[in-house]
């Protein structure tokens, strides 16, 4: 009877699906916000190390990333390395929309935090209008995957905006604007796990916080001393954390860390 019982149960749970996002771990946080301050500093090299202008590199990397997004797609399950390569390529792409924004078009970091962030905000709405959730937890559809990838890239664009309003339009320096950001981060960690905040708000606030603290410490490292850097370069800031993040993806490829079958909720299961 109990033998019975525990096929079934094994039945039930091959049938169902894939998330196709990672869970929430350590490493997930780790590898994020390297993967973030990869994107400030790559964005920086690839347009002014190899000459390649905002414009041309901004092409560049935008068909780069679509191509990476239509192989995450593909894949309906979440597979480390293209899913990590997907993010850092979206974070490079984020901070050279805003840089675009700002630097070709003329548009004020305080206009493009609000846009951003409006356009954000837009996004979880209608997220959550059409699927009752933002759990990233139940991504296991191509709509729910494509509102979460879309509201990655807003987290960056915004994240670029307001680390650069908070580092230099506001003169706070690159130390503490990403100091502020991991203070804010903490008092959210604080909120979730001792006053019962909710889980998926906190995790959405923490990591729209985590761009303008990787974009902060990116710009800390790589900047020169006489612009208030330590004056590594970007080179040797996005090799090093480039290297890091590769060694955490094959540790995450052999663990399989962060693999979960998609939770089922008390919705409605959606259609493509």
């Amino acid at each position: 009877m109990n033998s019975s019982a525990n096929v079934i149960a094994q039945d039930v749970a091959l049938a169902q699906p894939y998330n196709r996002v990672p869970s929430v771990t350590f490493d997930f946080w780790i590898i994020k916000l390297m993967a973030v301050t990869v994107g400030e500093t790559a964005a920086d090299f690839l347009a002014t190390n190899l000459g390649l202008g905002l414009p041309g590199t901004s092409w560049i990397m935008s068909g780069i990333l679509i191509a990476a997004l239509l192989y995450q797609f593909s894949q309906q399950k979440y597979v480390p390395w293209i899913y990590w390569a997907a993010v850092v390529l979206i974070s490079v792409v984020g901070t050279l929309i805003t840089d675009n924004l700002v630097d070709n078009l003329g548009i004020s970091l305080e206009t493009t935090t609000i846009a951003f962030s409006l356009a954000l905000a837009a996004t979880f709405a209608t997220w959550y209008a059409v699927e009752k959730t933002l759990s990233i937890h139940t991504i296991y559809t191509t709509r729910r995957e494509a509102f979460y990838w879309l509201a990655i890239l807003f987290t960056f664009a915004l994240g670029t905006a307001a680390g650069d309003l908070a580092s230099e339009g506001l003169g706070l320096g690159y130390l503490h604007a990403g100091l502020s950001c991991g203070f804010l981060i903490a008092l959210i960690t604080v909120a979730y796990f001792l006053l019962r905040m909710n889980g998926i708000l906190a995790f959405w606030l923490a990591y729209i916080i985590t761009r303008p603290m990787g974009a902060s410490f990116g710009d800390l490292l790589s900047q020169p001393a006489a612009d208030g850097g330590l004056g590594f370069g970007t080179v040797v800031t996005s090799a090093v954390f480039l290297v890091v993040i590769a060694a955490i993806i094959v540790y995450m490829s052999i663990t399989h860390e962060g693999l979960e079958r998609a939770r089922r909720r008390e919705v409605e299961i959606p259609s493509d």
